[in-house]
């Protein structure tokens, strides 16, 4: 019989900051934003220690772009504060303006001038400074452009345009740097990898920074740290690792990564039964034992979340299932399988393992831990 450790069941956010208050650089403390009469960002918190990586993820019209413009002082606050090493930004009547912040910002659109260079693109926030030269050789530099200096922006692929948008931003030496969808305008094969080299120059400049982004390949490759918001609010904030097979939420779990729910049956306070086959009550090998106790009455029916990985093909294994769509992906395949019990599952299977569709394949349940919640309009 499996063991697994059960991680969440009601619906609830869950939301952990990263830094004590006393302890954080950047601190948004239960914000809210209104237009109007229509409040976009609801009691908005979290904490993030210098030379954090963050991300706020989620679908358009979620509030993240709104709470990146009131961090860069371009929206004021209804409600909360936010403070930057130890200083109030802004609170209700209070905002300080975005040029005296000391906050650097990476646009959609990079917003670059076409009759500038390059270099005098990045040292456009340096004017009067008299190491501007240097400074924007070392930028250049950081950002592996050093040989683009004479050029003009529109000699530059979307990339390269990318990195001299970040140079510029990151010149001025800000506090923190906030990145409004930085990696929209590129084609979807390059924005993970431009993701990552962004997250090394970060890195390597020990630089605080935010990203505001719908693509959560983008934020994975990116951040330390998520905050995935829906309808103002934050879900969960979290590591992406924490997001995937820990959500807080039904929200959480369908808008990250892909996965199934199977209806379950909690059996007693340690045991969850799978509905495998139709009809089934339980069978030993798709019921999981918990260390410790379930958040359930015995006799609850939940929903228990499958990602692709928790799906292993085995040949050997009793529990059969029916093979309903193939997707290539290289290196594996992405099976939608039927069970008996007329669930569809997804497993990730290595891509020598061909199979029609059609066809029926061994699986077993290959989990350290499950993720259950209570089914909708069920009690608990």
């Amino acid at each position: 019989m499996p063991t697994a450790v059960f991680q969440s069941a009601p619906e609830r956010a869950q939301v952990h900051v990263s830094a004590t208050h006393d302890a954080a650089w950047l601190v948004v403390d239960r914000i809210a934003l209104r237009y109007g009469t229509r409040t976009v960002v609801s009691d908005l918190s979290f904490a993030l220690p210098r030379g954090t990586l963050a991300c706020l993820l989620g679908p358009s019209g979620c509030g993240k772009t709104s709470a990146l413009r009131a961090i860069a002082g371009f929206e004021p606050l209804f409600d909360g504060q936010i403070r930057l090493a130890g200083q109030v930004l802004s609170a209700p009547g209070r905002l300080t303006p975005p040029e005296k912040r000391r906050i650097g910002m990476v646009f959609q659109d990079y917003a670059l001038f076409p009759h500038l260079t390059v270099a005098q693109n990045v040292g456009f926030g340096l004017r009067g400074q008299g190491d501007a030269t240097d400074r924007v050789a070392a930028m250049l530099d950081t950002v592996g452009l050093a040989a683009a200096a004479a050029r003009y922006p529109h000699e530059l692929s979307g990339g390269q345009q990318q990195r001299v948008a970040l140079a510029r931003a990151l010149a001025p030496q800000p506090s923190i740097l906030l990145l409004d969808e930085p990696f929209s305008n590129l084609d979807v094969a390059l924005r993970e990898h431009l993701a990552g080299e962004v997250r090394d120059i970060l890195k390597a400049t020990q630089t605080t920074a935010i990203l505001v982004t719908h693509d959560q390949h983008e934020a994975f490759a990116m951040a330390d740290v998520i905050g995935v918001l829906a309808d103002g609010r934050l879900q969960q904030w979290d590591t992406a690792y924490g997001l995937y097979h820990r959500p807080a939420n039904r929200r959480v779990a369908n808008f990250i990564g892909q996965g199934a729910f199977v209806p379950a049956t909690v059996l007693d306070a340690h045991r969850l039964s799978l509905a495998f086959d139709a009809g089934q009550v339980h069978r030993d090998d798709t019921t999981f034992t918990a260390d410790t106790a379930l958040p359930f009455t015995p006799g609850s029916r939940v929903d228990v979340l499958l990602r692709p990985d928790d799906v292993v093909h085995d040949d050997a294994s009793p529990l059969q299932a029916r093979i309903v769509h193939k997707a290539f992906k290289g290196a594996e395949f992405l099976y939608t399988l039927a069970l008996p019990s007329g669930n569809e599952v997804l497993s990730l299977v290595p891509s020598h393992h061909d199979h029609a569709i059609g066809e029926p394949i061994g699986i077993r349940l290959e989990m350290d831990h499950l993720v259950a919640f209570p089914q909708e309009g069920a009690g608990r």
